[in-house]
């Protein structure tokens, strides 16, 4: 069961962070399995350039390499070594009932040296849309595999976005997605005065996070010069 005050902070933010929630020990493989995959198609995961299989990931966009990366790297039984016995319990509370997971979950993972990254340019998207809007669709969770630093190509997610979407404008999420794309130095002041903040999902590994489904969020660029380990799943309420 999650503690109410958790549970509170997700309907109103649309998110919680679960620090330190799986320990180390049970990250350190996991992480191998990943670091010894990434090694096979020639890319260090800390760092430097490729020794072979380059060429995968040659010419393309810094989004359009990590959805690669994550169609190269397949790791099983991987949602049964993150999503445990102690967290799904967590889910029901928030969900009003327990959801149900849509598909297998997946490794999320930009190579490092991406460059620097235009807030701009970001993909700010949901995933499902909900249906009616002030209904949750579902919860996304998100795992750090390894340490993930500020600027190392984190999710970003626009907390407490799922209230506008629960108003029901269709005009907005679009709206929203201008303002973020504007990117200047009145960005984070102006999203105050709506009640909004982001929120860049980095921290140790065995943090994490689950997000309401009807938040924007968006890939980061990843400017550091280590692969981001994040792993992903996303579990529908009934009556979707």
């Amino acid at each position: 069961m999650m503690a109410p005050a958790l549970a509170d902070a997700f309907r109103a933010h649309g998110h919680v962070r679960l620090a330190g929630f799986h320990p180390a020990k049970r990250m350190a493989p996991v992480r191998r399995q990943v670091q010894d995959a990434l090694s096979r198609l020639g890319i260090n995961a800390g760092g430097g350039k490729p020794r072979r299989g380059g060429s995968a990931l040659a010419g393309l966009t810094p989004f359009q390499q990590i959805a690669r990366l994550s169609t190269l790297v397949k790791l099983p039984d991987l949602e049964e070594a993150i999503v445990t016995p102690e967290l799904l319990p967590m889910m029901p509370g928030l969900a009003r009932g327990p959801p149900s997971p849509a598909a297998a979950m997946q490794l999320l993972r930009p190579p490092p040296h991406q460059g620097e990254g235009p807030f701009e340019r970001l993909n700010w998207h949901v995933d499902v849309a909900a249906d009616p809007p002030d209904r949750l669709p579902g919860i996304q969770v998100f795992v750090l595999i390894d340490d993930v630093a500020p600027g190392g190509g984190a999710t970003l997610a626009l907390a407490g976005s799922h209230r506008e979407a629960a108003a029901g404008s269709k005009a907005q999420a679009p709206n929203l997605r201008m303002l973020l794309k504007t990117a200047d130095d009145g960005l984070e002041a102006r999203l105050r005065e709506r009640g909004l903040s982001i929120l860049e999902m980095s921290g140790r590994a065995g943090d994490v996070f689950l997000m309401d489904m009807r938040l924007l969020h968006t890939p980061s660029v990843n400017t550091t010069k280590n692969v981001r380990m994040m792993a992903t799943a996303r579990y529908f309420t009934r009556g979707r």
